[in-house]
Order: structure tokens, then sequence, then C-alpha cells
């Protein structure tokens, strides 16, 4: 036991530099499909928020893609003309598995606000838009990234699948440490894509103190908790 940690340490001292090169471009990846995913899910969370069919029909095929496994669908991806093995395909499959999370919960967030605080707004005289804008979002906002948070997660252990068609990241080590029976490159593989998990789940927990509402934070935390005790 002794002796396969020593092998370990030193497999992932030795080759620091090149598990950091696979670090960033697996970050890059991510970067991107994240970026992507948010623009397009939100938008299409938005858009399908008043229709409980069209809604549901979304869900429903994003719950399929989410059964499809990883290899079969960046297998479908690649098959398809003009993207093949390529970064493109890498960033579509995890655009795709993001889509049931992101959605799911910005539809829930935006239909969960409390319908008092909606008559409010529109007997000040707001329009569906300005409600939209600055009263449903601002209070989705911690529903929201909580969906973010868990796509994010998601995205890092499905990248490292990425390394079958063309990706240079994580994957790698992995990949190559089952190829070669190379028990040392698998596990530094394996605790590098969880540590980096573990990091993104810490960041975005961050981003969503500094960009929520310290109202709406108290207010989730007394829910929670049950409210406060008299």
């Amino acid at each position: 036991m002794i002796h396969e940690l020593l092998r370990v340490l030193r497999y992932f001292i030795n080759n620091i530099e090149r598990i950091a090169g696979y670090a960033l471009e697996h970050s890059i990846l991510i970067l991107i499909a994240v970026v992507v995913s948010v623009t397009v899910w939100v938008t299409v969370g938005i858009a399908v928020r008043n229709n409980k069919r069209i809604a549901d029909g979304v869900l429903g095929v994003g719950s399929i893609i989410m059964a499809i496994p990883s290899l079969a669908l960046y297998g479908i991806l690649i098959s398809i003309p003009g993207l093949g093995l390529s970064r493109q395909s890498a960033v579509l499959g995890l655009v795709l598995y993001s889509m049931l999370p992101i959605v799911r919960n910005v539809v829930i967030a935006l239909n969960s606000v409390d319908p008092s605080i909606m008559e409010a707004a529109k007997g000040m005289g707001m329009s569906q838009r300005q409600i939209l804008r600055k009263v449903q979002l601002p209070l989705a906002i911690p529903v929201i990234l909580a969906g973010v948070r868990v796509a994010m997660v998601m995205m890092v252990g499905v990248a490292t699948l990425a390394v079958y068609i063309g990706e240079r990241n994580l994957g790698v080590l992995i990949e190559q440490g089952l190829t070669r029976t190379r028990s040392d490159m698998i596990i530094v593989g394996a605790i590098v894509v969880s540590l980096f998990a573990i990091v993104i789940d810490i960041l975005v927990g961050r981003l969503e103190n500094l960009v929520v509402s310290k109202g709406i934070l108290r207010d989730d935390a007394s829910q929670t908790t049950g409210g406060d005790v008299q």
C-alpha cells in the first residue's frame, strides 16, 4: 500500500508540468461550455417558463440526453458533418448534458416567485419584461446558480471522456493509464479530476455569495432552518 502511494506521489511530482497543462486545457473546455450553456439554456428556460406543455417537452428532451452514455453521445456528434473529431464536438456534448439541470432550475425558480410579489409589481405599473428583469430573475438567481453548479461539476467528469475525440485534458491520464495498465496514472488522474470538481463547486458557491442579495440569502437560510426561534 505504501509502495503504491509512493509511486503515485512520484508520478505526480515528475509530471506536474504535464498535469498542469492538461488541467489548463480542461479548464478552457469547461469555461467555453459553461458560457455557451448559460447563454443558451437560461434563455430557453425563460422562453418556456409560462407554457407547461412546452417546458415539459424541453425537459423531456433534456432527460433523454442525460440518459445517453457520454461516449455514445460523442460518437453521435463526431458523425455529424462539420463537427468530427474537434473541440466543437466536445463543447456541444457538454452543452447538451447541461441542458436539464439549468433549464429545470430556471423554470422552477421563475415560477416559484411569490404570487403576491408579482401582483405588487403589476400594481406598481411594471410590464412583464420589467417584472422578469427586476423581480423574478433577482429572486431566482440562487436556484439558477444551483443548476449551473450541478452542470459544471458534471462537466468536469464528462469532459475527461472527450480525450476519445481528440481533446488533450486530464482525461489523458486516465485513458493512458488504462491503456498501459498504470495504476499510478489512473489514480493521479482520478484525484486531480475530483479536486478540480471540488474547486469548481467551491468557486461557484463563492460567486453565489457575491452576486446574490444578502437579504435573499438570509431568507433562504431562514427557510432552511425553519425560521427564527422566538
